[in-house]
């Protein structure tokens, strides 16, 4: 469904690759948020020449909607590193109310202490219900509250954008 909204997936990745090079700090680990964040980690964990493995962080367990969704809104949680005393940058596609970040952060916190996280998102399009914002966003767009919008990826690895009505 068209919405008239124009963003280049590319374009706002290739400003995330440019941001997360200046955010980075020696032992910081990328964790990627399923499934679009996860994308992006693999990608910039790819790009950036670091070492090992990008972690993927599942919200599905510590949602406040749990008993809604279930488990059917996202992966597992592979962290192939130890959290504790670690530097983590956090990876989304788009950045809303800030409900996914939270139950992230408690999913991490279940993992160990990390000296720091920090979030980079492709897009930040505002609508917050919790006190959470962006180190790092690409771009920052306004959208109707009957809208999503979501990172798609092609199987040759290219990233675009699904606008959706809810």
């Amino acid at each position: 469904m068209s919405t008239g909204l124009s963003l280049d997936a590319e374009a706002l990745y290739r400003e995330l690759l440019q941001g997360v090079q200046r955010m980075g700090q020696p032992g910081m680990r990328l964790v990627g948020i399923t499934s679009g964040g996860a994308w992006l980690a693999e990608r910039l964990q790819h790009d950036l020449h670091l070492e090992g493995n990008a972690g993927i962080i599942s919200s599905a367990m510590h949602r406040d909607d749990f008993a809604q969704r279930g488990l059917s809104s996202g992966g597992q949680t592979v962290l192939p590193f130890d959290v504790e005393g670690t530097h983590i940058l956090v990876l989304d596609d788009v950045l809303y109310t800030g409900r996914t970040l939270r139950a992230v952060i408690n999913e991490l916190f279940d993992y160990g202490r990390p000296a720091s996280v920090k979030l980079a998102v492709l897009v930040d399009r505002g609508g917050r219900q919790l006190p959470v914002q962006a180190d790092f966003a690409a771009a920052r767009v306004a959208l109707a509250a009957n809208q999503s919008l979501s990172l798609a990826r092609s199987d040759s690895g290219v990233f675009s954008f699904v606008v959706k009505e809810k």
